[in-house]
């Protein structure tokens, strides 16, 4: 399966993570999306087309993880978790939240909006760049630690894409992001 989107892979992300949760190993996100695709010369249509598509995909054991509030919660703070928020600076520092009913970020978070992966052309940064970038914002934590998060799971995605093509692994998603976070008034927030 190739997904693409012209959103800055932000809902073909999402697609890709569930297909690799649901088991598929064969998913891949074209560089660019429709725009990259269009640069290029390929071919689109706006009409109406009989399906073609037949599958034997059955789904198997998740190639991808999904972190649960209470995982998060458990290991809050621990080496064993590396919290990375995807969202924009301003929202996660709680400037602004134009969504949900408390602004900021889970304790402890970094801070990597999911734009900063992607080149002026639309295209994921060479692998090298991405490398040193989320290994500067990592510092001394294990990548394998990592669990993306952003506002409700979709803009994360990027995050999860851009580890894996700079050689760092397959890294969680607490899905819920700050939406199901926040939506507690038990669980600790953070601004600034």
């Amino acid at each position: 399966a190739v997904v693409y989107d012209r959103n800055g892979v932000n809902y073909c992300g999402r697609l890709w993570w569930m297909l690799k949760w649901a088991g598929h190993a064969n998913v891949a996100v074209l560089d660019g999306g429709l725009q990259a695709w269009q640069a290029a010369g390929g071919a689109v249509s706006d009409a109406v087309e009989p399906s073609r598509f037949t599958s034997n995909f059955v789904p198997a054991q998740s190639l991808s993880a999904l972190v649960a509030t209470d995982t998060v919660v458990k290991n809050l703070g621990r080496p064993q978790q590396t919290l990375i928020d995807a969202r924009a600076t301003p929202r996660f520092k709680g400037e602004v939240e134009p969504l949900d009913p408390v602004a900021g970020h889970i304790p402890g978070a970094l801070n990597r909006p999911f734009s900063q992966n992607l080149g002026p052309d639309g295209k994921f940064k060479p692998a090298e760049q991405l490398r040193a970038e989320f290994t500067a914002l990592l510092g001394h934590r294990d990548p394998a630690t990592v669990v993306h998060h952003c506002g409700s799971g979709v803009s994360a995605n990027p995050n999860l894409i851009a580890m894996e093509i700079a050689g760092l692994g397959t890294t969680g998603l607490y899905a819920g992001s700050w939406s199901d976070w926040c939506s507690d008034p038990t669980r600790p927030f953070a601004q600034g």
